[in-house]
């Protein structure tokens, strides 16, 4: 009389599933770590072929010898935020239009867009229509 059950336990682990679940959780952390953004400065490039339609706006201008000006009138960059604050503070949507020089450096530009970023000032970079 064989009182043996059939079904042996065998000692053996598969790691074939858990490989698929740790391949399952690489993709999903691929996937989602795409999704994150950064905090960056809100820029907004027109076309160039199109107008910008703002009713009011200020103008900020930098030429090749890093001199500033705001609608035309010359200004140090070390008064520019003030300056900038002082024009658009009775505006409901303060807007600069940022018109940069070709050869000018990014670092003078960014200043601008910091300054507009600290202030909550919407900022539209200019360019040159094709």
């Amino acid at each position: 009389m064989n009182i043996r059950g059939r079904n042996k336990v065998k000692p053996e682990f598969s790691m074939a599933s858990m490989t698929d679940i740790v391949f399952l959780l690489l993709i999903f952390f691929m996937l989602a770590s795409t999704l994150v953004t950064t905090n960056a400065i809100d820029i907004i490039l027109p076309k160039a072929s199109g107008k910008t339609e703002n009713k009011k706006s200020v103008s900020v201008s930098i030429k090749k010898d890093l001199t500033y000006y705001i609608d035309q009138k010359r200004v140090g960059e070390s008064v520019l935020e003030n300056e900038l604050v002082t024009l658009l503070s009775n505006e409901s949507k303060p807007t600069i239009v940022l018109r940069a020089e070709k050869s000018v450096p990014v670092d003078n530009v960014v200043k601008v867009m910091d300054i507009a970023n600290r202030n909550k000032f919407k900022v539209i970079l200019a360019v040159r229509p094709n």
